[in-house]
């Protein structure tokens, strides 16, 4: 493993105290002589350092119950961080999960998480476990690097299938930075790690667009919580190697990244002076180029980022979350901002909010509310969002509005969809028991800073933590939309895939219909020509494999590049975009 490298600069946060300071004490500055209160309150939240030193904790000697398993018309879930028999182990506690779904292999999955073996201590190691059976069962091995500190755990893949896992840690000056641990043999065990500058509150993405940066790795982290002068970084080569550190346009702090299907960076979070901002980067893909960043665009979200609220004290009331619509469809190239905010407009603590962009980030449309309570006092929190390859855009949050009597911050987990690229969306839905947040501190007051999401066109991959066991621990969910293409006279449920893609030698396509239907596949070229037509008939209903070899209808090899696969099954057609590569 690589060692750090000190740069580290102590008169960042000398600055950073005293200008928190000149905000409080001077309240009479003008707006445009200040820097942003609300956003350096929040920037004071970041202590992912030890407070308790690490102490091994014989896992084989704590109480065990049975694990919390749930499932119904909407959701499966299932706890992951359990013993080698799928017990719960009683008294060590998991959050701030993230996941990596295998695009060419569904059935394997991977989530991390911050572990505390012991919710005595905040000592915090990189916790993950494994599923190979699309995560009905789930084995917790235990911990990377056992003994060293670790937080804020984040997990991506790339477009054949490596995981990838982005881990904070300090040295003995408690300077922060990451590593980044990878599997690229298919398999379960992390490598040894490649240092990755990084810093606190970081996140990481993967350009999975098919083109000149595909491969790419990207991460943004807060810049004045690092071991660096900046707060990005990107790898070309695959995770072997991680460029010297940069500044992002506008300097966002807890927000996401997202790549577009013509390789455009895009990165959403709180940044002065707009309290959400989205920055994009179309030469971040290009090998060797100096990066540079379009000026900032404001996302009007009708409210801020919070912390150190009543629901989650010591943490975040959600971060900002940004997703292209990839489909090849009618919003294809759309951007969607989604964070859980403390509205502007009235008094509300926490509502999930989303913005749309038709035309690549440049501007955003009026801000629309997920969630469909008309409360003004609960909180919808951890707002978390993805996009679907059909385009779908899949959202959860924490939910107050069925707590009990006395028991305000009771929690449960809540979903809605959309698939007309956001302008209207299902009726929420409740997708687990309410629970209540504030047990099971590993001597931390939170239940972490976030979830995180993957979707593909069969549902949503969702990496969660919540309290049903009566402790704090980590869960798999995946949940069904109630429709995603409908068949008017049969109601017929319709979910298509493809993978791999990119591909070489050939993909395969699935699709489930629940009746049977009259089924037609083409392909097109980019400039809709038919090359072949892969099945035009009746199907029963079931699930379906359908392989494209990537030759036209006389049998000869398509050249690398683009091709569009129209799917019509009864009155339902969808559009996907795929590419062949040598």
């Amino acid at each position: 493993m690589k060692k750090l490298t000190n740069c580290y600069d102590k008169s960042k946060y000398i600055t950073l105290f005293l200008l928190t300071g000149l905000v409080y004490l001077l309240p009479g500055i003008s707006y445009s002589q200040q820097v942003n209160e609300r956003i350096e309150k929040l920037k004071a939240i970041h202590s992912e350092v030890p407070n308790n030193k690490y102490r091994a904790v014989q896992r084989n000697k704590m109480l065990r119950t049975p694990a919390y398993t749930y499932k119904s018309a909407g959701i499966f879930t299932t706890q992951v961080n359990i013993d080698e028999n799928g017990n719960n182990i009683v008294g060590d506690a998991g959050n701030e999960p993230s996941i990596a779904v295998d695009p060419t292999n569904p059935n394997r999955i991977a989530i991390g998480w911050r572990q505390f073996d012991d919710i005595n201590s905040d000592f915090r190691q990189a916790g993950y476990a494994y599923s190979t059976d699309g995560g009905q069962t789930w084995t917790f091995p235990g911990v990377i690097d056992p003994g060293i500190f670790r937080s804020d755990p984040v997990l991506d893949f790339d477009a054949n299938g490596n995981f990838y896992y982005n881990s904070l840690t300090v040295d003995n000056n408690m300077n922060m930075s990451c590593n980044v641990y990878r599997i690229l043999d298919a398999g379960v065990e992390w490598d040894d790690g490649i240092y990755a500058y990084g810093g606190d509150k970081l996140w990481m993405r993967i350009d999975r667009s098919g083109g000149a940066g595909n491969g790419n790795i990207y991460s943004f982290w807060s810049s004045y919580a690092s071991t660096c002068n900046g707060g990005f970084t990107r790898s070309t080569d695959g995770g072997e190697s991680y460029e010297n550190c940069i500044m992002v346009e506008a300097d966002p702090i807890w927000g996401t990244l997202a790549v577009g299907y013509d390789g455009t960076l895009y990165i959403a979070g709180a940044a002065w002076p707009q309290s959400i901002s989205l920055i994009r980067s179309t030469n971040a893909q290009n090998q060797g180029s100096t990066i540079t960043w379009e000026p900032a665009t404001a996302v009007n979200l009708d409210g801020d980022l919070s912390g150190q609220s009543p629901i989650n004290p010591a943490g975040l009331v959600g971060q900002v979350w940004v997703d292209v619509d990839k489909s090849g469809g009618t919003g294809d190239g759309n951007v969607y901002v989604l964070a859980s905010v403390e509205r502007s407009s009235n008094s509300d603590p926490a509502d999930v909010m989303f913005a749309k962009s038709t035309d690549g980030g440049v501007s955003f449309g009026n801000p629309i509310r997920i969630n469909d309570d008309e409360s003004t006092s609960n909180y919808q929190w951890f707002g978390t969002m993805s996009v679907a390859p059909n385009g779908r855009i899949d959202v959860i949050w924490l939910d107050t509005r069925d707590a009990p009597s006395g028991s305000q911050y009771f929690s449960a987990l809540y979903y809605s969809y959309s698939e007309d690229q956001g302008e209207t969306w299902s009726e929420n839905q409740k997708l687990s028991d309410s629970f209540d947040p504030h047990i099971g501190w590993p001597q931390q007051q939170k239940m972490g800073d976030y979830f995180d999401m993957v979707s593909d066109n069969d549902g949503a991959h969702l990496a969660w933590a919540n309290t049903l066991n009566g402790g704090e621990d980590v869960y798999y969910g995946h949940i069904t939309p109630a429709t995603t293409g409908i068949d008017n006279q049969k109601s017929n449920k319709v979910t298509i895939n493809n993978y791999p893609n990119p591909f070489t030698k050939e993909t395969t396509i699935s699709f489930t219909l629940n009746n049977t239907s009259y089924v037609k596949i083409e392909i097109f070229d980019v400039l809709g020509r038919n090359i072949n037509t892969l099945i035009n008939k009746e199907m029963g209903a079931g699930h379906h494999l359908l392989t494209w070899n990537g030759c036209n209808e006389t049998g000869r090899k398509l050249p690398e590049g683009f091709y569009l696969c129209k799917i019509k099954i009864n009155d339902f057609e969808q559009t996907k975009k795929m590419l062949m590569k040598k």
